[in-house]
């Protein structure tokens, strides 16, 4: 399912694949979970922001990501880029956090060292 589910899209639209792939409606996953129908749906269609520890873990759980798999990850990483968050995994890494000033540089179009950007890409490699 991995390969099926890459791809850019948003938090919301993962979401509503993964259920979706299940066999579940709407209205089945969220009596099958204990959720809240609108508020999933708000969820799907990007109206209402990815929450965050305990009730996107109890998400994950429900739409059946095994933990630590790639859509794992990528559930995680989209709802925290959609909240404007960077995971914490990367936070916790001091070599990556020390990078992302080079990183956000690159990104807005500054210049930064072919010298920073071999760095960044080294050390992103090695995790």
């Amino acid at each position: 399912m991995g390969a099926a589910m890459e791809g850019k899209r948003s938090f919301g639209e993962f979401f509503k694949a993964r259920r979706t792939a299940l066999g579940l409606t709407l209205r089945r996953f969220c009596q099958e979970n204990g959720l809240d129908p609108g508020n999933i749906s708000k969820l799907e269609r990007g109206l209402a922001a990815p929450p965050r520890g305990e009730k996107l873990e109890a998400y994950a759980r429900a739409l059946k990501l095994r933990k630590e798999s790639d859509e794992w990850y990528e559930f995680f990483d989209l709802a925290a880029a959609e909240a404007g968050r960077i995971p914490k995994e990367i936070l916790e890494e001091d070599q990556i956090v020390a990078k992302l000033p080079a990183l956000f540089r690159t990104l807005r179009g500054q210049k930064v060292s072919d010298e920073q950007i071999e760095d960044l890409i080294r050390l992103i490699r090695s995790h």
